[in-house]
């Protein structure tokens, strides 16, 4: 074990200590895990194997070399709406160049697109290890939180309005063919719920299922409320899948179940088990693919594992060796046709609350996942999609984060503005438009920030007194500013400088305010200001002494200006 994961790392101590603590954890996480990784599986439209095979990678091969020991790596709803898309585009491509028989072009164009889709994952991978051995994980966290919360809140928003047709058994047709895109998705909610209402014998019974999310989504918003402390380990997530199962069978809903093969195993597949494989490993658009999910992967990955450093007192991460870890569990699920992962942060969470100590807890998860997709799978049939579907819906509405948004609008309108365009665009038009726009509106706002630079002349000629109030910035591009502000001050006066509300100050306009204070000086003027005001605008250190003297250190060497109070430099 790393020495960060215990402070009994020899074997005998952690079995002795530490191992009843990581056991138990470890079934809290993989209960929550699993029904998550179902759930993500139904909203990408792919085999819940997919899904599971990730997070027993997540498991068994990050937690062992992960650089946030209780962070727990698998699919992500967060990039649920990158895949799907990915997918989707690879099918189009695919049915442009088929010539086959008509009844094999669906199954053959989407053994195409996860094929592609395998591509993008193992190229994101060595994209975050290689980042991660250059020491660049630490460089993430200097993405705004406005655009990283704006970026989860699009994708949230996305995962609201696409599921929440799954969650009542409805298929989205837009003008005839499967809805695509945020709005297209919202465009099609009112005939979703308009459907619940059409009672007529021989439709599909929306209502019905539509009554097994409501079960699914009341019971986990109830149990996280209102669970007993003792019982709160048992995950809302589970509960509500387990009770919204029992409900359709007891009541024999006729709503749609989950669909899987008898073998779980057999969706393993790689790439080059798809016959027109060089077609994409020469297509751009697969590469583009694969920089978006490591981008979002690195981005969304990082931000967990900070959240998990502050829930757990003495956990540190290390960022790049986290973010190597999840590029070989990434190319690990690009070479087995397995779905991208991320640390997440509803099973980290889950692993910190439940007493998780070391990366075991982690490790176990993965080794649960794999006993049950070897030996439990048929269970799954007994699920409704339409309770994944809520479950998924109930996620998306977390990811939103209300009360965050409230807080940044308080906080910041400028912030507020970056967030709430990254959000709009990522619903409107495409995740990877969204986020590059969020960061260069961060970019702009930096700049802005960076040279704003007000300069306050007020003058009382009968007193011969003046005062100069510094705001912003004082950098060498605002340098003619100050220098007309100067110019406007009489000969023989006291001038005040105040920086109090002044954010930074260079050596151009520090040197040329000491310079036009030394001629202020033969004039019979006075320069006042406090300089403890300056403390960390400035690179130089300067310390009033009682005697009215002032030491002003540069680069390293001090530099004595002797002048008494209430004349010269003060």
């Amino acid at each position: 074990m790393a020495k960060q994961d215990t402070p009994q790392t020899d074997a005998g101590g952690y079995f002795a200590g530490t191992f009843r603590k990581d056991f138990v954890s470890s079934i809290v996480v993989f209960l929550v895990a699993l029904p998550l990784c179902i759930g993500i599986a139904v909203a990408v439209g792919v085999n819940p194997a997919r899904a599971l095979i990730t997070g027993i990678i997540g498991g068994l091969i990050v937690g062992i070399f992960s650089g946030s020991p209780l962070q727990v790596s698998g699919p992500a709803a967060g990039l649920f709406v990158i895949v799907a898309d990915i997918i989707a585009q690879q099918k189009a491509k695919f049915l442009g160049f088929f010539s086959g028989p008509e009844e094999a072009a669906d199954g053959a164009a989407m053994t195409y697109a996860l094929s592609a889709l395998g591509l993008s994952v193992l190229v994101a991978g060595a994209i975050q290890a290689v980042a991660g051995k250059l020491g660049i994980g630490r460089w993430f966290q200097a993405v705004s939180p406005a655009v990283i919360n704006g970026m989860l809140a699009g994708i949230g928003i996305l995962i609201i309005v696409s599921q929440f047709h799954v969650m009542l058994d409805h298929q989205a047709l837009w003008h005839g063919h499967k809805a695509h895109g945020g709005l297209q998705y919202m465009a099609t909610i009112p005939e979703a719920i308009w459907k619940c209402f059409d009672l007529t014998e021989g439709t599909p019974h929306h209502h019905l299922a539509g009554a097994i999310g409501i079960v699914t989504i009341t019971t986990m918003m109830l149990w996280q409320s209102f669970a007993p402390k003792r019982l709160k380990l048992i995950p809302a997530a589970l509960l509500g899948i387990s009770l919204a199962t029992v409900v359709a069978m007891v009541l024999s809903f006729e709503i749609q179940n989950l669909v899987i093969p008898e073998n779980l195993l057999d969706e393993v597949s790689f790439l080059n088990s798809t016959p027109e494989w060089m077609n994409f490993v020469v297509d751009p658009s697969v590469y583009i693919s694969a920089l978006v999910i490591a981008l979002v992967a690195s981005a969304e990955t990082l931000l967990c594992a900070t959240a998990v450093d502050k829930m757990k007192p003495g956990h540190k991460t290390n960022h790049d060796q986290e973010l190597t870890a999840q590029g070989i569990g990434n190319m690990a699920c690009g070479l087995v046709g397995a779905l991208p992962m991320t640390g997440v942060i509803v099973r980290s969470s889950a692993n910190v609350n439940a007493g998780g100590q070391t990366r075991g807890a982690t490790i176990l998860h993965g080794a649960w996942l794999l006993l049950f997709i070897v030996f439990l799978p048929q269970i799954l049939t007994l699920v409704p999609r339409a309770a994944l579907g809520a479950l998924l819906v109930y996620t998306g509405f977390k990811l939103v984060n209300i009360k965050q948004i409230k807080e940044l609008y308080k906080t910041s309108w400028s912030e507020f503005a970056i967030y709430a365009t990254t959000v709009v665009l990522i619903v409107s038009f495409d995740l990877l438009i969204g986020v590059i726009a969020g960061i260069v509106l961060s970019a702009i706002k930096l700049l802005v920030t960076f040279t704003r630079f007000e300069a306050d002349l007020y003058v009382n000629e009968e007193e011969q007194k003046a005062s100069l109030s510094l705001h912003g910035a004082a950098t060498f591009l605002r340098l003619p500013i100050l220098a007309q502000r100067l110019e406007e001050i009489p000969d023989n006066v006291e001038l005040h400088v105040d920086l109090s509300n002044l954010t930074y100050v260079d050596h151009a306009c520090f040197e040329s305010l000491m310079d036009w204070a030394k001629q202020h000086e033969k004039t019979g003027g006075t320069l006042v200001i406090d300089w403890s005001q300056l403390h960390g605008k400035f690179q130089k250190e300067v310390d009033i002494r009682p005697n009215g003297t002032t030491d002003v250190q540069r680069n390293g060497k001090a530099k004595r200006q002797s002048t008494p109070v209430g004349g010269g430099i003060t």
